[in-house]
């Protein structure tokens, strides 16, 4: 692991090297603006502290008293800078809720901060503490997405010490199942949407991808495929014939192979099958990804189930791929038939003008520190987040977060060294946005 300490450190020493503002950028400043730094340099190690201890509470989405009890951290803090705080149960949908805090003004743009308090760290992982060596953290969480609230929290204290808060308009939302959403989703994300349309700009606080000089201004949205093939069952040395077709095997990789072979190429379009279950018989389970499959190696299979997903940049780019795929399923080999299904999740977070006039003032502010320019993540590099979901209804910038890396995986690390920095960023973004 040494190499990779010594990999981030390096970039921890890039990262200070923009924290404090240089005087030529520190001129444009105004009094408040400085005054909001200065308290996010004072209170660096405090917000780690807090980083620390909501990352050393196991928030597995499945572990919903976890959930709760990282909501529970949150709420406290942001009541004690005003806002009006209440927790949204999601009993009905098997999973644990949201938080959500407001407080109503008249002064700015209103704005929807988004995060989430769950992981994909359950509490059978063996990935479960916080560990710093110097500027480097590693947790579960400690990126994706626990070291993003504390930027959020941190950027809103900053603005309450300077008296910048009164008058806003600004809603915070910590989904509980933004790793695995409880379904249905008109249910699980109701208030979120909801919240989107009491508001005007929507910021999300993921990682960002790239380091400090990108943002999100769209994100690609996910779909679930499955595909179920059947076949006529009989003995392996009558495959091919008139009365007995080409089994379902077969079929089903024809259809995979044209998939590939008709869909592939298109710009941010991808669809990626992720297992697949053939033979006589072919059980799948959805909640639990796994299946089982039975069959000899001298009976024609009689059944396929291949289950995938579906990456888009806009919602007409997904339906003009389901109906590609439909089509191609339906070109059924003698004695076999084929239905592909879908279940839509994630929207996509489409580019728009008002995106990108998000990132132009982001990229304002970035060069006023002396952080240097702010330019768009490709979508290709980007998955699925919560603000895909409210994008349609208002103006939304992502990729607000920390510097990280290895999210989702047991590497999972933090540079500390940006929480300061991207909550600098956010709060005069904040700030000015609610000065407009």
């Amino acid at each position: 692991m040494k190499w990779f300490w010594l990999i981030a450190t390096s970039l921890s020493s890039l990262l200070l090297l923009v924290t404090t503002p240089s005087l030529s950028s520190a001129q444009l400043l105004s009094p408040i603006e400085g005054r909001i730094l200065e308290y996010i340099d004072s209170t660096t190690e405090e917000a780690i502290a807090l980083l620390e201890q909501v990352v050393n509470i196991n928030s597995g989405t499945m572990n919903q008293e976890g959930v709760r009890e990282v909501g529970k951290v949150f709420r406290s803090e942001l009541d004690a800078l005003g806002f009006q705080t209440r927790w949204i149960s999601m009993d009905r949908v098997h999973r644990a809720g949201h938080l959500i805090a407001e407080r109503s003004g008249n002064r700015g743009k209103s704005l929807l901060l988004i995060g989430h308090l769950d992981t994909v760290f359950e509490k059978d992982s063996p990935f479960q503490r916080f560990e710093r060596d110097g500027t480097v953290a590693k947790g579960p969480g400690v990126e994706d997405m626990k070291g993003g609230n504390v930027v959020i929290l941190y950027a809103l204290k900053a603005l309450q010490v300077v008296g910048a808060l009164e008058d806003t308009s600004i809603t915070v939302f910590l989904t509980g199942d933004e790793e695995d959403t409880g379904d249905p989703l008109s249910l699980s994300r109701r208030d979120l949407l909801d919240a989107a349309r009491r508001n005007s700009v929507a910021l999300g606080f993921e990682g960002g991808v790239g380091g400090i000089g990108t943002a999100t201004v769209a994100r690609r949205g996910f779909t679930g495929w499955e595909l179920r093939v059947t076949g006529k069952p009989g003995h392996s040395s009558l495959i091919f014939k008139e009365d007995f077709g080409s089994g379902a095997i077969y079929e089903a990789s024809r259809i995979l192979k044209n998939f590939y072979d008709e869909l592939r190429g298109e710009e941010y379009l991808t669809f990626s099958p992720g297992i697949i279950l053939g033979g006589t018989t072919a059980q799948y389970d959805p909640v639990q990804s796994r299946g089982d499959a039975f069959g000899k190696t001298n009976v024609i299979p009689e059944t396929v189930v291949v289950a995938g997903d579906l990456r888009f940049i806009s919602e007409e780019q997904r339906e003009r791929a389901k109906t590609r795929m439909r089509t191609i399923a339906a070109r059924s080999l003698p004695h076999t038939s084929a239905t592909v299904t879908f279940q839509d999740s994630y929207p996509a977070m489409s580019p728009t003008p008002g995106n990108y006039e998000l990132l132009r003032q982001l990229d304002q502010v970035s060069r006023k520190l002396g952080y240097g320019p702010v330019e768009a993540v490709d979508p290709g590099q980007r998955g699925a987040a919560d603000i895909s979901f409210v994008a349609p209804y208002l103006d939304a910038l992502d990729g607000l977060g920390v510097v990280g890396s290895g999210g989702h995986t047991v590497e999972e690390t933090v540079d500390l060294s940006s929480l300061p920095l991207m909550a600098k960023r956010a709060a005069i973004f904040i700030y000015q946005l609610t000065q407009e």
